[in-house]
């Protein structure tokens, strides 16, 4: 076979672009990248959480969003799950080859997180974080749950994700963030023995 005969793979990236009276978001992710990111949400601790998110699952990430802050960041930090989600549900497409599910444990400092993910196109998202109750970088604890959720349902994937243990609130959202970004990596990569074929004894995901 000559070798310009071998098809290239589909490029696996998406872009979404939603815009409501709340939000303007555009999002485009390369599940083949390198780790570039550029992000800017106009709320500092989500942008360092969503960097994570690019970094460790080795993704290129852009993403931009002018929200109505002025009220607060909670319009902001869901779109911004949703979007994120919608672009991993278009960029991994019908899920032909993929790993499928992928879990991951990450340490920072004191603290412990692990993440497992199913990209099953059954949404659930079962979150532990065990927060103590402050503010990061001015988000309340509850946003980090709801991001999370609003980011699964969008995806269409099964997320579980636990701090084990820590003292400090920053490392354990971090190590949760990056123990997430590790599995999605694992899941959404190309198993070549599966010769293209859709990873669910149903045929379909």
């Amino acid at each position: 076979m000559n070798v310009n005969d071998i098809a290239a793979p589909a490029a696996r990236t998406a872009t979404v672009s939603r815009t409501t009276a709340e939000t303007a978001i555009e999002i485009t992710l390369n599940l083949d990248g390198t780790g570039r990111f550029s992000v800017d949400t106009g709320v500092g601790f989500l942008d360092h959480m969503l960097s994570h998110i690019a970094k460790h699952g080795v993704f290129d990430l852009d993403v931009r969003c002018r929200g109505d802050l002025w009220i607060d960041q909670h319009h902001t930090v869901e779109d911004v799950g949703i979007c994120l989600g919608e672009a991993l549900a278009r960029a991994v497409g019908d899920k032909a080859g993929l790993v499928r599910a992928g879990s991951a444990y990450m340490p920072l400092d004191e603290a412990l997180a692990f993440a497992a993910v199913d990209l099953s196109g059954r949404p659930y998202a079962v979150l532990d974080l065990k927060l103590l109750g402050r503010e990061l970088g001015g988000l309340p604890p509850d946003l980090f749950n709801h991001f999370l959720e609003s980011f699964a349902f969008a995806a269409k994937i099964n997320l579980h994700l636990r701090v084990l243990y820590g003292a400090n609130d920053h490392h354990k959202i971090e190590a949760a963030f990056k123990a997430m970004a590790r599995a999605l990596d694992a899941a959404t990569r190309i198993d070549p023995r599966r010769g293209g074929e859709i990873p669910s004894t149903k045929g379909v995901l």
